[in-house]
């Protein structure tokens, strides 16, 4: 009967453990968007929390492009939902984030994200122009950082 019990057992755990590991999608990272921004994500914190950068490439060329810092925090799920907000330290805006993390047929990570940007305006009865929203696709960025 042991024997029996240790063989299914271990049957179990070898169906299980490729779709554990194979659907595992990991936040922290280099990532880039097809317009060609990108950003850093640093370690979650046990509870989910995370810092990082984010360095924008669509903007005016005239302005100095810096990368800004960005907080936020994840689920801990094997496609975890996600959100951070990014405080731009070139101009008075502020960037909002939400998405998911997910992982391909391909075994390809990527993030879809929809975003809030919120421009500084000077009064109330500009503020119907002051919020853009829109979406972006990132994905893992696999050159080495300078």
């Amino acid at each position: 009967m042991v024997p029996t019990t240790s063989l299914l057992l271990l049957l179990g755990l070898a169906l299980l453990a490729p779709g554990l590991s194979a659907d595992q999608c990991v936040l922290t990272g280099w990532w880039i968007n097809d317009l060609g921004s990108d950003m850093t994500i640093g370690a979650l914190s046990s509870n989910g929390e995370f810092t990082g950068t984010f360095h924008t490439a669509v903007m005016t060329p005239t302005k100095d492009i810096k990368a800004s810092p960005l907080v936020g925090i994840q689920h801990t799920k094997t496609q975890p939902t996600f959100g951070f907000t990014v405080n731009w330290n070139y101009t008075e805006s502020t960037t909002v984030f939400t998405g998911q993390c997910f992982v391909d047929t391909e075994g390809k990570e990527i993030l879809k994200v929809t975003w809030l940007l919120q421009s500084h305006v000077n009064s109330i009865k500009d503020n119907w122009k002051a919020t853009k929203v829109g979406a972006d696709t990132f994905t893992r960025r696999a050159e080495v950082m300078e």
